[in-house]
């Protein structure tokens, strides 16, 4: 497969990034791009690449009402400013990044220093292969673009109409690469890497008419008809009720075809032998801190030595959020594909080993006869021939894991029983396992558990949502609000989308709600996203007894933690009992403990604010 060329740039050079928020990076480090209006000009310019932006384009996306009269010296300011930060242009010692000329000011950058050029050149690349036939080759290339984004582009300047309107821009053009993707990978027979993709993209974007063709076809191909057939029935009823309009002939037409075919599916050309890579939902826009963790999770699967991780926290800890960020960016050590699969359904239940074997094999091409998803059975996926056609696809699993290198992320497993069998037993395949507890029956493996975020981490995740003005105008309210949180991730994410929506809420006023140990479960909702609804589901995973100890032990952990003596008392027990009861909660995730070694006797246990007040409301403590 031919690869578009790239200027990489040199050690000591700028990367920037517009496919998310506005960053700058020297060799990995974030560089700081000043007060607001510096980085919406430094946003106009970067859009408008080697090419000269006049200065009346830069006031507007400054100063879009009423600019001042010294408009055009803040200008020169800003520009100066930014002059100075970035440093001369790659590969032209000497020559100013940002120059000014007859037509505006020009900022000069290298494909290799700009995410949306590199964007825009593996995009090109992968139409020209899907143009020479060669499909495989234009899925890697178009997927290697859509992993450059890290989110809506721009998300923190849009307040800006004419940021807002380049970043309008940006997303079209990643929504029409998308299409171009998710249509050649079910081209290729691939179907189900792109359904979900596709599912969520439809659901912003519900009048797109190519997005939900792609996803009627991947539903379709996947042998999904029911649901691919109701994909039209509501877009046609939405055509009706917002614009008194029809669906296209064309859609129409896909839609009869499906009807005439029957629940007959597209599979896989059986002389394919290597898979190209499969790829996981993309990263969330929000993702904050966790730089020891993700940097010591890059080292570890990226070495080849250790097959399995198990990166572990309470529910909403980031932990998904985590293992998706490490498999975007460990794309080049394992080209034979990085897969996703969620090892409980919506409701929090297991699923079977059938079902998890099943989505494997679909997405990574493995032959086999399967039992059918919906068949819960068993553990094993029934009895007689189900039982036996998944033994069949297990060691057909097996053999494929053997001779490819591919990174498979098992997520939100409840316990060992539900991923024992689909590790691999040889060859370079890793596993990365996201769990609440610690899988501590699981062995060898390299685990990772995920703390509360620090201050300053949390911050910025809250900024990031509701804009970083906004969190300097009250920086004590601030704190205040994600310390309330716990710095638990969900929570300081839930936070920000209802500050978000309630511009007029004083962040003092919300940290007032947040402190209240009665309230704060009832604030942190957004929409359909509850902080309580995804802590109740850890909670269902603790048994009775676990239930009844952390009850118990929440309310010594108001006042900053609580020591193996408190607890003893506490649940009115002896020492040995005690210790197993901590432990217990401690493997389950549910208390925390030192991160060092340090005897049961002088440890500090915690246990999450927000799981504290949770276990308040249904153990009445």
């Amino acid at each position: 497969m031919t690869r578009p060329p790239v200027r990489t740039a040199p050690t000591g050079a700028v990367y920037f990034s517009l496919l998310g928020p506005l960053t700058a990076r020297l060799d990995g480090h974030e560089l700081p791009l000043g007060p607001r209006k510096q980085r919406l000009v430094l946003a106009t310019l970067l859009s408008r690449p080697n090419t000269p932006v006049p200065v009346e384009v830069l006031t507007d996306a400054v100063w879009p009402d009423d600019p001042p009269r010294t408009a055009r010296k803040n200008l020169q300011v800003y520009v100066s400013a930014a002059r100075t930060l970035l440093g001369p242009a790659a590969g032209h010692e000497g020559r100013d990044r940002v120059v000014h000329g007859c037509g505006g000011y020009l900022l000069r950058i290298a494909e290799g220093e700009l995410d949306t050029l590199r964007f825009g050149s593996l995009a090109r690349a992968g139409r020209a292969a899907a143009g020479r036939g060669d499909l495989a080759g234009a899925a890697r290339l178009l997927r290697e673009a859509l992993d450059l984004w890290e989110g809506p582009p721009l998300n923190d300047l849009r307040d800006s109409a004419g940021v807002a309107e380049e970043a309008g821009r940006l997303e079209a053009r990643c929504l029409t690469v998308y299409e171009d993707w998710a249509e050649t990978e079910i081209e290729l027979g691939r179907p189900a890497v792109a359904v979900d993709g596709l599912r969520d993209l439809v659901e912003r974007h519900p009048l797109r008419e190519r997005l939900r063709a792609a996803w009627m076809n991947s539903l379709h191909q996947s042998g999904r008809q029911a649901e691919a057939l109701a994909v039209y029935d509501d877009y046609r009823q939405l055509m009706a009720r917002e614009l008194g309009l029809e669906p296209s002939p064309a859609m129409a037409a896909l839609y009869r075809s499906m009807l005439g075919r029957g629940r007959e599916a597209r599979r896989p050309a059986p002389a394919r032998e290597a898979v190209g890579p499969a790829a996981p939902p993309a990263c969330t826009a929000a993702f904050t801190g966790r730089p020891g963790e993700l940097r010591e999770l890059l080292e570890v699967l990226g070495c080849g030595e250790e097959r399995v991780v198990v990166v572990s926290g309470p529910a909403g800890a980031g932990k998904s959020a985590l293992a998706l960020r490490a498999a975007h960016l460990l794309a080049d050590r394992f080209p034979d594909g990085r897969v996703r699969v969620r090892v409980r359904r919506e409701d929090g239940t297991a699923r079977s080993r059938a079902e998890i074997l099943a989505e494997l094999g679909r997405l990574c091409g493995v032959a086999g006869n399967a039992a059918p998803p919906g068949n819960t059975a068993s553990p094993e996926g029934g009895a007689g021939g189900d039982r036996a056609a998944t033994a069949a696809l297990a060691d057909a699993w097996q053999e494929w894991q053997a001779r490819h290198r591919a990174l498979v992320v098992l997520d939100d497993v409840p316990d060992e029983a539900s991923v024992r069998g689909l590790l691999s037993r040889s060859g370079k395949c890793s596993v990365l396992i996201t769990a609440r507890g610690q899988l501590a029956g699981l062995a060898p493996v390299h685990r990772i558990a995920l703390p509360a975020l620090a201050d300053a981490e949390a911050l910025e995740l809250l900024g990031k949502l509701i804009g970083a003005g906004r969190l300097r105008a009250d920086p004590g309210a601030a704190l205040r609000i994600v310390r309330a949180c716990g710095g638990l991730p969900l929570a300081v994410e839930v936070s920000g989308m209802r500050l978000a929506v309630l511009r007029h809420l004083p962040l003092a006023e919300y940290a007032d709600r947040l402190d209240d140990p009665s309230a704060a479960l009832d604030e942190l909702v957004a929409g359909d996203v509850s902080v309580r609804h995804r802590i109740a589901s850890g909670w269902q995973d603790l048994a009775d007894g676990d239930r009844w100890v952390l009850g118990r032990l929440a309310g010594l952990a108001e006042d900053g933690g609580f020591t193996l003596d408190r607890a003893t008392e506490a649940l009115g027990c002896g020492e040995r009992a005690a210790i197993r009861a901590v432990e217990s909660l401690i493997d389950a995730g549910a208390v925390t403990s030192p991160a060092g070694e340090v005897t049961a006797h002088a440890a500090l246990y915690e246990v999450p604010r927000l799981l504290g007040l949770y276990a308040h409301e249904r153990e009445g403590v």
